[in-house]
């Protein structure tokens, strides 16, 4: 069994926490894009665990997979392994021979363009376009090479002049390319990490033909898509379902599931544009009571009602068979509850987003609403025993959506969490 799991909106959206309660049926857990600017946070009762590169199944001990369309900040990765062993926890993790390596260039070039763009697009600073751009045009550090010195030496010669102009040019010091120190605490790092290179296209075939069950999971959102979100607010990579068979080497016909993560309300990191974005109470009530502020960079998530003609267009960029929301608890107190069920741009209601990222920003939300409730839901264990209110909720937004939602999470915890039939 194959299953692809994805965030639907703008990221954010509490991946980690259905990708752990998943995991635990799943043989296999693998990551298939993105780098360490996604962040997912598990908290199993009242420990708290937050991960960039290792896959959230972790904590079930199930084989954990980095495939060869992330890409990888050896270090973060290392300090992580670390962390874990740390709590007593033995990540069963193996690591793609193509995975690109984030190099230390690559996110001196980050910052270096970002610091210049007069208009900021928002980047965590951590290298990955750039790391991507190396993919892409072939000049790419793999994680094999950081196993042999020889090969790191011959690549570093080979694309170095070019990546210690770009900096210079850009205002920045050039030695950061060849550092010495850095290449050592690199290759050391390889070294250790040498036993756990893999063949990740050719473990998952063998092990769906086995009649195992394959868990792929996705960082950020389907918004934050290079291709198909909001241009020039994206992300590098490809977060869409349809990306994980291309990036894992796994051909679409084994796919058996999507699951689609949606939160309860919208929020965005950084710039771009956000129909629904709230710079009032009923936002400051979201950003507070449900602690909004990015895994990775600490940074406010912006808040809003939730829009189900973006979220629409999730659905059929994903392809989703179901559906999990997350963080119904935070809406509780606050009535009427909005939904975004049009937009408004020069005139002309819109039932579906506008291809132009410079449209969509004009788009102003048209809403319907919904009764709220002021009961508290996080103790909830059965659908039924939520208040009618919030299983309106539910529905309202599934029938706008036309796919089930299977999964509703209450709370941040594992426990905290009622499944639907």
């Amino acid at each position: 069994m194959f299953t692809i799991l994805t965030g639907s909106q703008f990221g954010d959206e509490g991946k980690g926490k259905i990708v752990d309660l998943l995991a635990e049926n799943y043989d296999i857990v693998v990551r298939f894009q993105g780098g360490d600017n996604a962040g997912h946070t598990v908290i199993v009762g009242d420990k708290t665990y937050k991960l960039h590169l290792t896959p959230s199944g972790v904590l079930f001990g199930a084989r954990l997979l980095i495939g060869p369309g992330v890409v990888l900040n050896p270090k973060v990765l290392m300090s992580e392994i670390e962390s874990l062993e740390a709590e007593g926890i033995e990540a069963n993790l193996g690591i793609d021979a193509k995975t690109s390596i984030i190099m230390p260039y690559h996110i001196a070039l980050d910052e270096l363009r970002e610091r210049g763009r007069k208009e900021k697009i928002g980047t965590t600073k951590r290298g990955i376009g750039y790391a991507y751009i190396d993919k892409f045009s072939r000049d790419e550090v793999q994680m094999k090479d950081l196993t042999d010195p020889a090969l790191l030496e011959a690549k570093l010669d080979e694309i170095g002049p070019a990546r210690e102009k770009a900096i210079a040019d850009l205002g920045g010091d050039p030695s950061v390319v060849r550092d010495p120190v850095l290449i050592g605490e690199y290759l050391e790092i390889g070294r250790r990490l040498a036993s756990r290179v893999a063949d990740v296209s050719y473990e998952i075939n063998v092990a769906l033909d086995a009649g195992k069950k394959v868990l792929a999971e996705g960082a950020q959102g389907a918004f934050l898509d290079v291709i198909h979100g909001t241009q020039k607010f994206v992300t590098s990579s490809f977060t869409t379902a349809g990306s994980a068979c291309a990036n894992l080497g796994v051909g679409p016909a084994r796919v058996d599931s999507v699951v689609g993560i949606v939160k309860a309300y919208m929020t965005r990191v950084g710039e771009g544009p956000m129909p629904t974005e709230l710079k009032d109470e009923v936002g400051a009530h979201l950003s507070k009571v449900g602690k909004e502020f990015g895994t990775t960079t600490g940074r406010p998530r912006r808040c809003g009602w939730f829009d189900a003609v973006l979220a629409k267009k999730s659905m059929y960029l994903n392809g989703y068979t179901e559906i999990a929301i997350t963080k119904l608890d935070v809406l509780g107190g606050l009535d009427p509850i909005k939904i975004c069920t049009g937009y408004e741009l020069d005139g002309e209601v819109l039932d579906y987003p506008p291809e132009s990222t410079v449209e969509f920003a004009r788009c102003q939300p048209l809403y319907e609403e919904i009764g709220g409730w002021t009961e508290d839901i996080s103790g909830a264990k059965s659908y039924q025993a939520l208040p009618e209110a919030v299983r309106n909720y539910v529905e309202r937004i599934e029938a706008l959506l036309g796919v089930k939602i299977t999964i509703v999470s209450v709370g941040p915890g594992r426990e905290q969490t009622v499944r639907r039939g």
